[in-house]
């Protein structure tokens, strides 16, 4: 069943207006709102349940070395230096994708990786999108499977978010209760508990489980 949008702030420019603060302080704002992708085969929206922060280069007022940005601007992280409310995607891993809402002024790398939801609408295709999934709660609950479902692949990123084929519904009301803590996957000191920027509503069914990452020799995720 479709949202009701009584519930939610729809107009872009305000949407966007929010999206252009510190993505630390966002991130437990936006839990709850909805982001949808009408493609070719129908729409697809998501509640979300799940994000994590990130902020900028090494270089930077407020750098982050768990950030695809931390070692400045290069051709794939680009989105995340422009202006608010554009996807960042990536691929990752060599199969799967992974996708980001740009947040703060244009210029100051950073965003918001959308970690898990909830399929409020076009859970049927959904479901065709991610075969392997055994339950409704599992269709988004993850990065990889959130971008899965929504249809989004690299081609999606500079693409922005508040504009056709996309929309993204801000929930008037902030989640109940909201967690935080360490990201998940993340190596080295942005993985540590000095950087709690996951956050996530407490109790929700679709919030993906929280794994450590190994240590490897990688590019740090976003």
């Amino acid at each position: 069943m479709s949202p009701s949008v009584e519930n939610y702030v729809l107009e872009p420019i305000k949407v966007r207006e929010f999206l252009a603060g510190d993505p630390r302080v966002i991130a437990p704002l936006i839990l709850g709102a909805v982001l949808t992708h009408r493609s070719e085969a129908g729409p697809v929206s998501v509640r979300l349940t799940e994000v994590e922060a990130y902020m900028g280069p090494r270089d930077s007022e407020h750098p982050d070395p768990g950030s695809h940005t931390f070692g400045g601007p290069t051709p794939r992280n680009a989105p995340m230096f422009g202006p608010a409310g554009f996807l960042y995607v990536y691929f990752t891993y060599g199969m799967h994708y992974c996708a980001n809402i740009v947040c703060g002024p244009d210029g100051a790398a950073s965003a918001l990786l959308l970690r898990a939801g909830e399929i409020v609408e076009g859970d049927g295709l959904a479901a065709v999108r991610r075969p392997a999934s055994k339950a409704h709660k599992d269709l988004a609950s993850g990065p990889a499977r959130l971008a899965s479902a929504l249809g989004l692949t690299t081609a999606d990123t500079g693409r922005d978010a508040l504009a056709e084929p996309f929309s993204l519904w801000l929930p008037r009301t902030p989640a109940a209760a909201v967690a935080s803590g360490p990201r998940v996957g993340v190596a080295g000191p942005g993985g540590s508990t000095e950087y709690p920027w996951r956050f996530w509503i407490e109790d929700d069914p679709t919030v993906s489980r929280y794994k450590a990452a190994k240590a490897r020799n990688r590019t740090p995720a976003t």
